[in-house]
């Protein structure tokens, strides 16, 4: 569904991620880790061409980005960057900004885009927030915000950048519920998460970057086995099954795994 060809890409000329060939595909939850500085957001960025690509093609269905007019484009990808300007403006119209690429000239909301933000507002749990400012919330409440905000666009691929910042454990859990329900809506996720417990729990496919560049590509188990966590992380991933069959991940620093 959306692709990336030979991708280096960065700010200036400077390359960022060198040589990225990565496929998020429709129904799968695809999450990027790696440490700080390996190009991780910087992906995301250059999906939605926010940042420079120097080299490389972008395809969304099949057709190259630059075939593709931005407003198309952003009625079909939706991104959730990891950090937001909030301004006096009320949760419901910030919300509402997730329909802008529907909009034609002149820009007038109808009912149909204040019934798609209801919804999105509604399902991340903050319709009674609509008419409180962004910018006396909470971290978390403000990151709720732009999850319904991205939500509201009904795309068919979701770009989250550290979805999870500010958000506390019982959020957590609803916003990984909330990339399952996307997940069977055929929707393609994919996001950038430094909990690699929590990666390896939700994803169907994980890319592991390390120094702008994409080292290993593969299921939980194949990334598990394949040693690259190891060596980028230096830990040591292990997993069991429980009682209910459930594969469970966890994972030991590599000196007290010599120790023992």
């Amino acid at each position: 569904m959306l692709r990336l060809e030979n991708v280096s890409a960065g700010y200036g000329k400077v390359p960022v991620i060198r040589e990225i060939n990565a496929e998020f595909e429709k129904g799968r939850i695809t999450t990027i880790v790696g440490p700080n500085g390996s190009g991780k957001s910087t992906l995301l960025k250059a999906a939605v061409h926010l940042c420079e690509v120097q080299e490389g093609t972008v395809y969304l269905k099949g057709k190259k980005r630059e075939e593709i007019g931005s407003r198309e484009f952003a009625q079909q990808v939706s991104y959730l960057p990891q950090s937001h300007t909030a301004g006096a403006i009320t949760v419901g119209r910030m919300v509402l900004h997730g329909r802008f690429p529907y909009l034609s000239y002149p820009r007038h909301y109808g009912k149909e885009d204040y019934e798609f933000c209801r919804k999105a507002m509604e399902k991340i749990g903050i319709l009674p927030l609509r008419d409180k400012k962004v910018d006396e919330l909470s971290g978390g409440q403000r990151q709720k915000v732009y999850l319904a905000m991205a939500l509201s666009g009904e795309t068919d691929v979701f770009l989250f950048d550290e979805p999870t910042t500010y958000l506390d454990i019982r959020y957590q859990l609803e916003l990984l519920q909330l990339m399952e329900q996307l997940k069977e809506q055929g929707k393609a996720v994919v996001t950038v998460l430094h909990d690699l417990d929590i990666a390896m729990r939700v994803s169907d496919s994980i890319i592991v970057m390390q120094d702008g560049k994409i080292v290993q590509t593969g299921s939980p188990e194949e990334i598990q086995s394949g040693g690259m966590i190891e060596k980028v992380f230096q830990i040591t991933a292990q997993s069991f099954v429980d009682q209910e069959g459930k594969k469970h991940f966890y994972f030991e620093q590599q000196e007290r795994q010599r120790e023992k």
